[in-house]
């Protein structure tokens, strides 16, 4: 591969298998994916009671910790960028006094991430794993363990619905939960909305929502507002998008007495995410915008510096590819060490 940036190489490199960008390379939809070419309708039910939500903390927030915590996260960076002004978090916020390690991937395929490519002990082990990992590298900032499932997957065909996304049935969002439960990890429910919307997905979810340790995660590559195939293009999320997930998330929040959620936005190239400034700050709500591209190294970085750092919203995210970092020659996936180099350090961290 020549060195095209990402922005470039990003208008070229798309086919019309499912799924198919050079930088996130998820592979959600391909044959190989988590769904049979004869499951066409969704499979998601309606569950008949919810879990009851823990209580957050009536304890004030630490302002104190806060702050060192967010000089610790900014790591000297003197753009004047970081940290984004806004009000503190409610009392339970994760973020940025602790860093969150994430697997990622679906149950249902080998391919879409290391959450679904290896048997359920020997995943959560070398998760563990990665998580004393990233905990010698920064023995400041308590490390702690979670499981990001893709709850909603773009597809390649309409499907019954005529959306092109698959919602996965809650059956197996409760494995995942069960399976974080064992080593007390967090969860978070990733959507790939498709030609739908985050209006049409995010209620899907509600009686998650409520449990405490439940967060979320939008893919705006997915996004097809143009009504174009998944996979075919790059699609997008407005910051009005990202604002009714947070105000939604935000009112679960205060009507269940919740800790803070966070939502990870996934991003790769400047038009995935636009009009970036009139994202709203919220108590409730912590927001991650997570650098989701593979390959070597310098371009990573160079994606990180170029729509995470440059268009600040609150915090950075990081994503770290188990096989494709591998895939250029020469090129090889971060070290810890490497990845908190960077300013601002991210605090959310995920393994594909």
């Amino acid at each position: 591969m020549n060195k095209k940036t990402w922005l470039q190489a990003s208008t070229l490199c798309l086919s019309t298998t499912l799924c198919a960008s050079l930088f996130s390379n998820c592979q959600s939809t391909t044959a190989e994916g988590p769904v049979t070419a004869k499951q066409t309708a969704d499979t998601t039910e309606k569950k008949s009671t919810t879990a009851e939500a823990a209580p957050a903390s009536t304890t004030m927030l630490d302002t104190a910790w806060y702050n060192e915590s967010t000089r610790l996260m900014v790591n000297g960076d003197s753009t004047g960028k970081w940290p984004v002004k806004g009000a503190y978090p409610l009392p339970g916020a994760i973020l940025p006094m602790k860093r969150i390690l994430a697997y990622y991937g679906n149950l249902y395929s080998t391919k879409m991430g290391i959450l679904g490519e290896l048997p359920e002990q020997q995943m959560l082990e070398k998760l563990q794993g990665e998580v004393k990992r990233w905990q010698a590298a920064d023995t400041a900032v308590e490390v702690v363990p979670a499981l990001h499932y893709i709850a909603v997957t773009a597809q390649g065909s309409p499907g019954a619905a005529g959306k092109y996304r698959l919602r996965m049935p809650f059956k197996e969002l409760d494995k995942v939960i069960a399976m974080a439960a064992k080593i007390n990890a967090l969860v978070f429910i990733d959507i790939q909305v498709g030609l739908g919307t985050v209006q049409d997905e995010v209620p899907q979810f509600e009686q998650y929502f409520k449990m405490p340790n439940v967060h979320f995660g939008i893919d705006p590559e997915f996004s097809m507002k143009t009504g174009a195939k998944p996979g075919s293009v790059i699609g997008s999320f407005d910051a009005s998008d990202i604002n009714y997930v947070t105000n939604y998330l935000a009112k679960i929040v205060k009507d269940n007495n919740l800790p803070p959620k966070v939502l990870v936005v996934h991003r790769f190239t400047q038009a995935m995410v636009t009009n970036y400034k009139n994202i709203k700050i919220q108590p409730e709500v912590q927001i991650v915008m997570d650098m989701d591209g593979w390959g070597a190294k310098a371009r990573k970085i160079t994606t990180y510096r170029s729509f995470i750092h440059k268009e600040p919203v609150q915090y950075t995210g990081f994503k770290l590819f188990y096989k494709n970092d591998f895939r250029e020659p020469g090129s090889r996936i971060m070290t810890p060490e490497e990845v908190l180099s960077l300013k601002p350090k991210p605090m959310y961290i995920q393994y594909q």
